[in-house]
């Protein structure tokens, strides 16, 4: 008699894994999973082609996402992501390409792209996991390091003004700008599938716990004691100025799809728009 094997159960999102590259190499308690989790239900619930999806990061621990994803992926050099997202774009501007990257990766290193991609409208969906470190470098300050907070760079207390990454956006020229974070799974769904059925820039930060570099050094050392922070000073707040979203420890955490602007032509549509006036001007000079 041959024994039959057990059927295994398979993960709700199996379809969009590599699941042979699992178990992931994510601390407990880290946001990263959760937050490719609502982007891979929002992917379904929009209905977009798994074909046509790109996925790019940079280097920090988001980069791995394009090794468990069964989506096309790029891994790009630290701070770069948005340039290789835009290339993409360009050559290819029917496939659906998001760029999920940490803070450190689009708000430091990256910062200038993230401004001209936004300033120009590119046709992009960038997710920041923000977990205010540098979490796979060894806990160096970020650009989103709340101030009086510690990090192995700054033993003493940060003494610097940290980045308020959806103001960020929304100066810079966004159309679409949220933030949630990774324990509102349902919510930050919700949002990016709004924000996949739109064109141009959109922007959505995610606060993402990071119990091993940001928590054990801000007094959040228990693996859930920053998802508990989250849950306890959330406000949801929709379309909040987003001067007045920024993050202070202590203070409410502001939640909330904040600016969705309609009807704005983005970077590639103008494009095209300047294409069909030039070859009309050509085809009169004949």
């Amino acid at each position: 008699m041959i024994r039959e094997e057990e059927p295994q159960e398979l993960h709700p999102m199996d379809w969009w894994l590599r699941s042979e590259r699992l178990p992931h190499i994510w601390c407990a308690g880290c946001g990263i999973g959760p937050t490719l989790y609502a982007w891979t239900r929002a992917l379904d619930r929009v209905g977009i082609d798994k074909k046509k999806v790109v996925y790019v990061s940079g280097i920090g621990c988001c980069g791995r996402g394009s090794g468990y994803l069964d989506v096309d992926g790029f891994h790009t050099t630290h701070g770069r992501a948005i340039p290789f997202a835009v290339g993409i774009k360009l050559v290819k501007p029917e496939l659906c390409v998001s760029v999920i990257s940490g803070d450190g990766d689009l708000f430091s290193i990256g910062g200038n792209h993230f401004i001209h991609a936004a300033r120009r409208n590119v046709d992009l969906l960038v997710i920041c996991t923000n977990n205010f470190i540098y979490g796979m470098t060894g806990g160096q300050l970020a650009a989103t390091t709340p101030q009086r907070d510690y990090s192995t760079t700054t033993p003493y207390g940060n003494t610097e003004p940290a980045f308020n990454t959806p103001y960020l956006a929304d100066a810079s020229g966004a159309v679409y700008v949220a933030r949630w974070t990774s324990i509102h799974v349902r919510l930050l769904e919700r949002s990016i599938a709004e924000a996949l059925g739109m064109k141009g820039f959109r922007y959505i930060e995610v606060l993402s716990p990071c119990p091993v570099n940001y928590g054990r050094r801000n007094r959040l050392r228990e693996v859930d004691d920053i998802a508990k922070w989250f849950w306890e000073f959330s406000v949801v707040k929709h379309e909040a100025d987003t001067k007045e979203v920024q993050i202070e420890r202590g203070k409410p955490l502001i939640l909330g799809n904040f600016v969705k602007k309609e009807k704005k032509l983005s970077c590639y549509e103008e494009l095209k728009e300047l294409e069909e006036r030039v070859r009309a001007a050509a085809e009169a000079k004949k």
